[in-house]
């Protein structure tokens, strides 16, 4: 196997592709597990340069990542990459009950027996920065405060009220925090204040980014701090767009491949488990575009009644299909649909929802020999793609018009899947014309 640049863990699978996706345009060879792999399945994939785990933190407790997190974290550091990530949402959207960003950064300061952990936020790429210390986010080509963004101040499970992220992990965990704002980013004490910080015992280290600038400075301070064996770091994709401008400039890595669009599907279809008004424009985009809408009862998913509710839509499903229509099954369109209230009513619902549109899915794929399909919402594409029985994912097509959202490569052991085109789309991710880009093999 090539000597590992990075290895990381993503907090959903959308975030996790969205690493893999810049990692890939940079000119690392990437490949991204759905589980740990077994020595046989690692060694097909042994041109890579990086490994990535894909994960469900991001809605996991504090007692879930105590075990499920520090296993992970611990087989990554099997993997003597020079660097391993934790990524998280470039909206930093977490609480101390759900996916504590906190909890995971002692888990990982533990397990990588690491004083000071790095965090980077900022990902200029994605319309994403923070300056002394506060994020900012786009919202259709408005730039907000994260705590007055329209999406993300109300989102249904992990509302952003602080925009101040060392206040917000504040909340999270006792440990110190320290900012290398953005003066002293650009200043000739840049090193000597992030050592300084370090010297002191700072657990968290958070440097700003606003630019390609700032963001290429927070990268070379993240790898001239790495430490024999592999260095812990957290934060956004934003690590890895750092980690690339330095790794360039060192001729670690050249310029990165050309990617063939793959051309026009027949047909394809969606599972859409998003709340988000990102993915309602999309949705009644492609509804007007010729795709068939078939609206899920998410309530009715989870309950007592679930098996024949999958029957009951995926036969819908396969009549659209069969007639030659692309298309998507979605369980609310716009956050005024929203059932979460209900779903929560059941511990544990929300994951099964996410595992029954999988199984929906797989069924549609097998089926109907579909070769490309969609999933959207990042909570429901993790336990949507593990219930498909994928393996692993490799990059296909990124879509440069909705960078974090490409077109990938399922592996598995699974005849009818292996092979398959897979996009997963965060809620906040693509162009209303995201969904037909898809169906029609276009860079959105």
């Amino acid at each position: 196997m090539q000597e590992l640049l990075l290895s990381y863990y993503g907090d959903d699978l959308t975030g996790s592709t969205d690493v893999m996706e810049a990692l890939e345009l940079g000119g690392v060879p990437t490949v991204l597990f759905m589980r740990q792999p077994d020595e046989a399945l690692l060694s097909r994939f042994a041109r890579c340069r990086a490994i990535g785990l894909a994960g469900t933190s991001r809605s996991e407790t504090p007692r879930w990542m105590d075990t499920h997190l520090r296993d992970a974290f611990a087989w990554l550091k099997t993997l003597n990459a020079e660097i391993c990530h934790y990524k998280v949402c470039s909206t930093f959207d977490s609480s101390p009950m759900i996916g504590s960003i906190g909890r995971a950064i002692e888990i990982g300061r533990s397990v990588f027996a690491q004083a000071s952990v790095p965090l980077l936020v900022g990902a200029p790429q994605l319309k994403r920065y923070t300056a002394f210390g506060h994020l900012f986010a786009a919202y259709r080509d408005q730039y907000f405060r994260i705590d007055r963004h329209p999406v993300m101040s109300r989102h249904p499970t992990t509302p952003m009220a602080e925009s101040d992220l060392l206040i917000h992990l504040s909340r999270q965990t006792a440990l110190s925090s320290g900012l290398v704002d953005l003066a002293t980013l650009q200043s000739a004490s840049r090193s000597a204040a992030f050592d300084h910080l370090t010297g002191n015992g700072t657990a968290i280290v958070l440097l700003d980014v606003d630019n390609l600038e700032t963001q290429a400075l927070a990268g070379k301070e993240i790898w001239r701090v790495r430490k024999p064996g592999g260095s812990f770091v957290v934060g956004s994709s934003g690590v890895e767009y750092a980690l690339l401008a330095e790794w360039v400039s060192n001729d670690i890595v050249s310029a990165g491949p050309g990617f063939t669009p793959p051309g026009a599907a027949d047909r394809i279809a969606i599972v859409s488990g998003s709340c988000s008004p990102t993915t309602e424009r999309q949705i009644r985009h492609a509804l007007n575009d010729g795709f068939d809408g078939i609206e899920i009862d998410p309530v009715e998913l989870v309950s007592e009644a679930s098996q024949q509710a999958i029957a009951r839509v995926t036969a819908s499903g396969s009549a659209s299909l069969q007639s030659g229509r692309s298309v998507i099954l979605y369980t609310a369109l716009g956050p005024t649909a929203d059932r979460g209230a209900e779903i929560d009513r059941q511990e544990g619902a929300r994951h099964r929802l996410g595992r029954c549109l999988g199984e929906i899915l797989r069924s549609l794929t097998i089926e109907q020999s579909l070769r490309r399909v969609v999933i959207a919402g990042g909570d429901t594409s993790s336990h949507a793609l593990g219930e498909m029985g994928v393996d692993a994912l490799t990059i296909r097509m990124p879509l440069p018009a909705s960078p974090g959202s490409p077109l990938c490569v399922a592996h598995s052991r699974v005849k009818a899947i292996d092979g398959l085109e897979v996009a997963l789309k965060g809620g906040q991710v693509g162009t209303d014309r995201y969904f037909s880009a898809i169906r029609d093999g276009l860079s959105d």
